[in-house]
């Protein structure tokens, strides 16, 4: 597969970019991420011709552990600091490409368009993550709070900042805070 199925497209924003971090995220952390099942939500965001390894996936694993540091982040700065350290140690300086192949100039600051998966996830996330921080001046996305889960979501919209990953864990947190509550004595 070539990077140009990797990257920004045309029209391909940081917020699109942060919600696929997330996505991967969810299935790089689980135990033994399968090819598929990676090869499944890069697909869903856009990329064809998926090629990957059982090498690739660990790759990408290993990444998906260093950007979780920027969701657990609480603070801004924290962010900004694991940001910082990311692109940092990762990316290389910012560079434009079409890739001599029609899909238009994009941004990218890894080592190489065609680099590996890993290094990719990293920089591209991290830019991305980068600019919704500095957007927002708030963390660009957190981990769930519901009980048992600590998924990371990616705070995409306006409004109050996110404690849960889903609909579903705020209802279940709100269902069972409401069951802990004593009866109302007359």
């Amino acid at each position: 597969m070539t990077s140009a199925q990797r990257d920004f497209l045309p029209g391909r924003s940081a917020r699109a970019a942060a919600q696929r971090a997330v996505d991967l995220l969810e299935v790089l952390l689980a135990p033994d991420p399968s090819v598929e099942a990676v090869r499944t939500v890069l697909e869903a965001h856009g990329e064809t011709g998926v090629e990957l390894t059982p090498s690739d996936v660990t790759s990408l694993r290993e990444a998906a552990l260093e950007l979780r540091e920027v969701f657990a982040a609480r603070e801004v700065a924290e962010a900004a600091e694991v940001l910082n350290r990311l692109l940092a140690r990762h990316a290389h300086p910012p560079r434009l490409t079409d890739h001599d192949s029609g899909f238009g100039w994009h941004l990218h600051v890894d080592a190489d368009d065609d680099g590996p998966w890993g290094a990719w996830l990293v920089t591209s996330s991290a830019l991305a993550l980068a600019v919704l921080l500095a957007d927002r001046q708030a963390p660009p996305g957190g981990l769930c709070a519901a009980s048992g889960c600590g998924k990371p979501f990616a705070h995409l919209g306006g409004g109050s900042p996110r404690r849960y990953c889903s609909t579903r864990c705020a209802t279940r947190e709100r269902v069972a805070a409401h069951r802990r509550k004593p009866p109302e004595t007359p």
